[in-house]
């Protein structure tokens, strides 16, 4: 048996460009696909805080330390310059990957900051 899981975040990362007239993807800073374990042209999905929106993309390189989230393509219209955004990874896990199995979340600040990484989300409490 397989599950699919989280496999990486990054967690509330701001658009810092859209740009429709370009090839789709989303262009994310190389340094966090680095710390992340995200893949270059890797699947990903986008939830937009700010506006509902989800879709599905791929990752490209931005440039490492640019702090760089750009939503290209048909995309464009589902974010904006300035939207915080939820980026996931998914993989498939066989039981045995299971039992190492820890997802690599980065945790973003405004400005685009790393505030911290984790690789467990804390019990929800009533």
């Amino acid at each position: 048996m397989h599950a699919i899981m989280l496999k990486a975040k990054l967690h509330r990362a701001e658009v810092t460009h859209a740009v429709l007239d370009y090839e789709g993807s989303c262009a994310i800073d190389g340094d966090w696909l680095d710390l992340s374990g995200i893949r270059e042209y890797e699947q990903i999905q986008i939830y937009n805080v700010d506006n509902g929106e989800r879709f599905t993309t791929y990752a490209i390189r931005a440039e490492n330390g640019s702090r760089m989230i750009s939503v290209n393509g048909a995309a464009a219209h589902k974010a904006k310059v300035g939207d915080r955004v939820i980026i996931c990874a998914y993989a498939h896990y066989s039981e045995a990957e299971l039992a190492n199995f820890k997802p690599r979340m980065l945790y973003m600040a405004p400005g685009n900051e790393i505030s911290h990484t984790s690789n467990a989300i804390p019990v929800q409490v009533a």
